[in-house]
């Protein structure tokens, strides 16, 4: 388990985190979302030894993170950091050999990785003569040749396609299922709500949100409702409802925040019956934008 203990960082006058603490258990796949410059990127940093935080923990299995347990960490940075003359199996190698592994094992781990990521044609091939998808997927290839024990991902899927986003994802699931946790950073707050266990929203260095994809859409102002009903006219008018769209016998409504969705809901049934009236949870995307607005 990793945990994020009350972190600070400062550089100079600019306060980059702000006691920042969050937790990510074993097998959980935890989304890390903000704003550019919210500090996503100085707390993967810290957890990774690449920087020191003025104050606060990072702890791995209960553990002050010590170089050791970075070792068995695995790093995806959001700028590549290949070497762009090496050819991609044997980077792969040599990165699986500086962490530690054997040789029999690089060279195992790695033809595994380039057949799961959909790499065996361009094993030969240079860095540097790939597309950038590509580049993308033997980045996080590196990150997971030495079978880690934790992985921090940043940006995993930029710049990949749907194939390539599912490849990436699949290969994360089957670490994931072996109890490995995932902290990962994403702008792609769509591919955010698919995959993850828990999400944390991070806003001028604070987590100011934090749990469940559907627990966090629960606690969302729920201020749309579909409504079915035989009749759709009724709606047109009704102080502070706005009809979004209609498709067929349904409509999609947003009510005005000092709107009492059961006076709609009288309004409806005076229409005639009312076959369907339930609330919209915001996405997740719609409720980033609630949290960072506040």
């Amino acid at each position: 388990m990793l945990e994020i203990r009350s972190l600070r960082k400062a550089y100079g006058d600019t306060v980059a985190l702000d006691d920042l603490s969050l937790t990510v258990r074993p097998g959980e796949v935890f989304g890390f979302v903000g704003q550019n410059g919210a500090g996503k990127t100085t707390t993967m940093r810290i957890v990774l030894g690449v920087l020191a935080a003025d104050s606060g923990e990072v702890h791995w299995d209960g553990r002050p993170m010590d170089a050791a347990a970075r070792l068995r960490t695995g790093y995806m940075p959001e700028e590549r950091g290949l070497y762009p003359k090496m050819r991609v199996r044997d980077q792969l190698v040599y990165l699986a050999r500086l962490h530690g592994s054997s040789a029999p094992d690089a060279r195992r781990s790695t033809d595994e990785l380039l057949a799961a990521l959909g790499l065996e044609e361009r094993a030969d091939s240079r860095i540097e003569a790939l597309s950038l998808g590509n580049q993308q997927r033997v980045q996080l290839a590196a990150a997971l040749v030495h079978d880690p024990e934790l992985l921090v991902l940043d940006e995993p899927f930029s710049g990949l396609d749907p194939v390539g986003v599912d490849a990436l994802a699949a290969t994360l699931r089957t670490r994931v299922d072996r109890g490995v946790p995932v902290l990962f950073s994403s702008h792609q707050l769509d591919l955010v709500e698919r995959l993850c266990d828990s999400v944390g929203i991070v806003k001028a260095g604070r987590v100011v949100a934090e749990g469940s994809v559907g627990a966090l859409r629960q606690q969302g102002r729920a201020r749309r409702l579909r409504v079915r009903t035989p009749d759709a006219a009724w709606a047109q008018g009704l102080p502070g409802v706005l009809v979004l769209s209609r498709d067929g016998d349904a409509q999609l409504l947003e009510l005005a925040d000092d709107v009492d969705d059961q006076t709609v809901l009288d309004a409806a049934r005076r229409s005639g019956p009312v076959h369907e009236f339930a609330p919209v949870l915001p996405s997740l995307t719609e409720l980033f934008r609630e949290v960072v607005a506040a």
